[in-house]
């Protein structure tokens, strides 16, 4: 690999997130602290959320969330095959069964036409989802409006997969705010848009779906009066249910503090980075991504897209960047073509839209700190790979 690698995305770390770690990792708390109640709060009131609960993956968030929905065995749960596995795997935790909408092929979100015609479909079959779990794939927004108001006509439960789209804003609101969800989950991997190092949260404006996470969250446990059947004394807690150990750690939730307080300034590097990549690779015979006019996205990815008569190519050209120390990636090969879905009946051809655009993309480095010499660099290397293999005469 070169010496002067430039990943696809990468944390961004100053001396104010060291000093709040360190100042967490000195306190009396190391977990079940402060801080996490502080970080919990400072996101609802970010995004105007009534509550936040963190834990310590998004994956976890996304599994929580299913469950204070009632998601169980033999409920249908509905998401995009353009997304990281986790986004079906939540609900297969609680049993469920899983299938996907194929998606627009303008902002590769799962589309609301073709979630439409399938609840159609579905409402004939009595096979109705639960729940739609649409992915805000690289910091876009979906068409949240449209998807709600088929959630009111057809009665099924709304996660927003938000783990790529933390301050990022849907009609003039931030994202997570719930308008158009039950539930909405943010990510904090390092590649995000802001890290705890691993970390997720889930939002919502009910306090029953708030109650119901944390709860599951710390093995079932609960230490509030209202929740006992007995108070013996200040040691005593219950379990009403079987939970999970899916806490965030204090320092986490320090990092998170840190790196909130960063997250407009984050974002707004991001969109002067990805502007430079929209105007200096317009020229090429490439699809560059669109971005919908009622949103502002957070731009967690810069996924491309090679010609249709030259998809063969993509991997040569994905194997000449990684060679120049071009970290490019592809995001997403699409959950159903997965041993484990296929298992389940899956196969490709099922969701053709989704396939397309997974044998033609890769996502460009786009990080905070990526410099412009750095985006030179990729704009460069790029274009001499197309000519190498055919794509740009």
């Amino acid at each position: 690999m070169a010496t002067n690698f430039i990943p696809y995305g990468r944390q961004t770390i100053d001396q104010d997130d060291i000093d709040a770690v360190v100042s967490a990792l000195t306190s009396s708390h190391l977990t079940q602290g402060p801080k996490v109640t502080a970080f919990e709060q400072a996101i609802a009131n970010k995004v105007k959320a009534a509550h936040a609960v963190a834990v310590n993956s998004a994956t976890s968030a996304l599994h929580l969330a299913c469950l204070a929905l009632g998601v169980t065995q033999d409920d249908w749960v509905w998401t995009s095959p353009n997304t990281f596995i986790a986004s079906a795997n939540c609900a297969r935790y609680c049993g469920a069964n899983v299938d996907f909408v194929d998606i627009d092929p303008d902002t590769y979100n799962l589309c609301p036409k073709q979630l439409a015609n399938k609840l159609a479909q579905a409402k004939q079959q009595n096979r109705l989802p639960k729940v739609v779990i649409p992915v805000h794939f690289a910091g876009q927004s979906c068409d949240m409006k449209a998807i709600h108001e088929l959630s009111q006509e057809y009665g099924f439960y709304i996660i927003e997969d938000a783990s790529h789209a933390i301050g990022g804003r849907y009609q003039d609101s931030y994202i997570g705010d719930c308008r158009y969800s039950d539930i909405c989950v943010f990510s904090f991997h390092p590649v995000k848009i802001i890290t705890t190092g691993e970390g997720g949260m889930a939002t919502t404006q009910s306090a029953r779906h708030a109650k119901h996470m944390r709860t599951h969250a710390q093995q079932g446990t609960s230490k509030d009066a209202e929740d006992l059947i007995t108070q013996p004394g200040d040691w005593y807690y219950e379990q009403h249910t079987l939970g999970f150990n899916y806490r965030m750690t204090e320092l986490q939730a320090a990092l998170g503090l840190s790196q909130l307080n960063k997250l407009d300034d984050f974002i707004a590097k991001r969109h002067t980075a990805f502007a430079y990549y929209l105007e200096t690779l317009k020229k090429l015979p490439i699809t560059l991504p669109a971005q919908a006019t009622d949103s502002n996205s957070a731009l967690h990815l810069f996924p491309i897209l090679i010609p249709k008569e030259h998809k063969k190519a993509r991997k040569a050209i994905f194997d000449a960047l990684r060679s120049a120390g071009i970290g490019t990636q592809v995001h997403y090969i699409p959950v159903h073509t997965q041993p484990y879905y296929q298992d389940l009946g899956f196969d490709w051809g099922d969701f053709p839209i989704a396939e397309d655009y997974y044998q033609r993309t890769m996502s460009l480095p786009l990080f905070y700190e990526i410099t412009r010499s750095e985006q030179e660099r990729v704009v460069s290397i790029l274009t001499q790979a197309l000519q190498e293999h055919g794509v740009l005469s």
